[in-house]
C-alpha cells in the first residue's frame, strides 16, 4: 500500500530496490480506504489472493452482490461520505463483506458472523 492506495505489481529479479508501480491500465480507486484490516475468521477462511481481488473491486465501485438499494446506498456515500460496504463470495462460496468506514480510515474484511 502506498499513501492510501493499494498497489499490485510484480518485481523480477535485481529489481527489489525499484518503487512498486501500478501499470497504466489499472483503474483507479474511487476512495481513500485507510488502513486495511481483516478478522482472523475471514484470514483463515478465504485465500489471501480472493481477499486482494475483492479489495481491488472494491475500491474501483464494485459492490458485489449487493441489492440495488444497497448499491445506491453505496453511491450516495461516495458522494456525500458515509460507511461503504460490499458482499462477495468466495470461490468455496464463502460470504465475506468488505466495509470502509464514513472516515475512509479503515477499511476491514470480515465474514458476516464477525460482525
Amino acid at each position: 500500500m502506498i499513501g492510501g492506495t493499494l498497489v499490485l505489481s510484480h518485481s523480477t529479479k535485481g529489481d527489489s530496490m525499484k518503487q512498486p508501480s501500478a501499470r497504466i491500465d489499472e483503474p483507479k480507486a474511487k476512495f481513500p480506504f485507510g488502513r486495511v484490516v481483516a478478522t482472523p475468521n475471514a484470514l483463515n477462511q478465504i485465500p489471501n489472493e480472493e481477499i486482494l481481488s475483492a479489495m481491488s473491486r472494491h475500491v474501483q465501485g464494485d459492490w458485489g452482490t449487493l441489492d440495488a438499494e444497497d448499491r445506491q446506498a453505496n453511491e450516495h456515500a461516495l458522494k456525500c461520505g458515509g460507511r461503504l460496504f460490499s458482499q462477495y463470495h468466495s470461490i468455496q462460496n464463502i460470504k465475506f463483506w468488505i466495509i470502509t468506514e464514513a472516515d475512509r480510515s479503515v477499511t476491514t474484511v470480515l465474514l458476516p458472523e464477525d460482525y
